[in-house]
C-alpha cells in the first residue's frame, strides 16, 4: 500500500474479515512505484527522488527489514520489476531512462535513454526483453544484456502517453493502455504483427491485466470504469485511415483542395473517416453512428452510410462487460489464482473486489490455491 505518500504499509486480514495495518515503514521521499515478489517476500519501492529501496518481509508478515537502496534514477521512478533468475531489478523513470541493477552487489549494470519520460514497463524473464511505454505514446522493445542493450523495434499506435502495459509470455501478446482512452493489443508472436484496438473507456486507461486462462482482459480507467473484455473470439483489425483530397463516396472536394473547389465552384468540406472501412468521407456521407464491438468499438463511432447499412443488429452485441469502480482508479493489481482485484484510488482508498462473477468459473480449476 503506497497511499500515504511517504509510508509503505502491510495490511493483514484478521479473523473478523477486516484488514488492519500490521507494519509500516516511513520513507525519506514519496513512494511512486512498487514490485512485490511473492515467493521470496522481497519488496522493491521506487521513490520520487529516483531511488529504489529493497525490503524483506518476515514469514508471519509482522516484520519488514530494510535490505538496500539502489541509485536507479535521477527523477521519479515510474515502474519496477524484479527478476529472480538473473537477480536484476529493472526500473523506468522520469529521467527518461530504463536502468537495470544487480540485486547481489547493488551496482548499476546498464542504462538506456529515451526521448521522453518512461512511464511503464513489462519484462519477459525468459528472453530478457523489456517493453517500455513513454509519454510520447511510443513503446520500445529492448533486449537487455549484462551491461548493454539493443533496441529491437518501436511500436506506434497511440495518440496519447502510454499509461499501462501488460505482457503475456504464453501467447506472446502485449497490451497497452493510454491517455487517449484506448487499449491496443499487439500480436508480438504472430507473423503478421496484427494490432487490435479496444475502445470502451471514457478516460485514460490506468491499468490492464490479461487473464491467459480465460482469455479475458481487465482494464481500469481514471474515471473509475472497469471493463472485462472477451479476447476469446476472432476480432477484426480496425482499418488504416485512407487519405484523399475529396470525399471517397460523393467526390466533393475537401477544404484544402483549392483546384477542385475552383473548377467545380463548390465550397470545400471537412474530412472525416469511417471507423469501419477507413475511407475519407464528408459529413453528409457519414451521418450515422454505430458501435461495432468485433472491431473494438464498444460505443458509437462515425461510420459511412453504406457501412452503417451493412452492420446487423447482432454485430452490435457487446463483447465486454462494464462495471463502476466508484473511485478514480490510479492503480490496479489482480490475484488471478483467487479471482481478486485490488484498486487504489486518488481518494486514498484501497478496494478489494471479488472478480469471480465476471472472470469465468474456470479460474478456480486452473490454479492451485495460495
Amino acid at each position: 500500500d503506497l497511499n500515504q505518500p511517504e509510508t509503505i504499509r502491510v495490511w493483514l486480514k484478521r479473523d473478523s474479515g477486516q484488514y488492519w495495518p500490521s507494519i509500516y515503514h516511513t520513507m525519506s521521499s514519496p513512494c511512486s512505484a512498487m514490485a512485490y515478489h511473492h515467493d521470496s517476500r522481497r519488496i522493491f519501492v521506487g521513490q520520487d527522488n529516483g531511488a529504489v529501496m529493497e525490503f524483506h518481509i518476515s514469514e508471519d508478515f509482522n516484520k519488514m527489514n530494510f535490505v538496500k537502496t539502489y541509485p536507479a534514477h535521477q527523477n521519479r521512478v515510474s515502474a519496477i520489476t524484479f527478476c529472480l533468475t538473473s537477480e536484476w531489478v529493472i526500473s523506468t523513470g522520469h529521467d527518461k531512462c530504463i536502468s537495470w541493477m544487480c540485486t547481489r552487489s547493488g551496482s548499476m549494470l546498464g542504462r538506456h535513454y529515451f526521448t521522453s519520460w518512461a512511464s511503464c514497463l513489462q519484462y519477459d524473464h525468459e528472453t530478457r526483453h523489456a517493453f517500455v511505454g513513454d509519454y510520447s505514446g511510443q513503446i520500445t522493445l529492448l533486449k537487455l544484456e549484462q551491461n548493454t542493450c539493443s533496441v529491437i523495434t518501436t511500436l506506434k499506435g497511440h495518440e496519447g502517453s502510454i499509461t499501462s502495459l501488460w505482457w503475456d509470455p504464453v501467447q506472446r501478446l502485449l497490451f497497452s493502455g493510454a491517455s487517449d482512452h484506448s487499449i491496443i493489443m499487439w500480436d508480438i508472436g504472430g507473423r503478421k504483427g496484427r494490432t487490435l484496438l479496444l475502445q470502451g473507456h471514457h478516460d485514460k486507461v490506468q491499468a490492464i491485466c490479461y487473464i491467459q486462462l480465460t482469455r479475458q482482459l481487465v482494464s481500469c480507467s481514471a474515471d473509475g470504469g472497469i471493463a472485462v473484455w472477451n479476447m476469446d473470439i476472432s476480432r477484426e483489425e480496425a482499418p488504416q485511415w485512407l487519405e484523399s483530397d475529396s470525399c471517397q463516396k460523393c467526390e466533393q472536394p475537401f477544404f484544402w483542395n483549392i483546384k477542385q473547389m475552383w473548377d467545380t465552384k463548390t465550397l470545400g468540406l471537412r474530412q472525416h473517416h469511417c471507423r469501419k472501412c477507413g475511407q475519407a468521407v464528408c459529413g453528409k456521407c457519414s451521418t450515422k453512428r454505430s458501435s461495432y464491438p468485433i472491431m473494438g468499438f464498444e460505443f458509437q463511432v462515425r461510420v459511412c452510410d453504406s457501412c452503417f447499412e451493412s452492420i446487423k443488429d447482432e454485430d452490435r452485441t457487446s463483447l465486454a462487460t462494464f462495471h463502476e469502480g466508484k473511485h478514480n482508479i490510479s492503480h490496479m493489481s489482480m490475484d488471478i489464482s483467487r479471482g481478486l482485484m485490488v484498486t487504489c484510488g486518488s481518494d486514498r482508498i484501497v478496494k478489494i473486489w471479488d472478480m469471480t462473477p465476471v472472470v469465468g468459473c474456470s479460474l478456480a480449476t486452473g490454479f492451485s490455491s495460495r
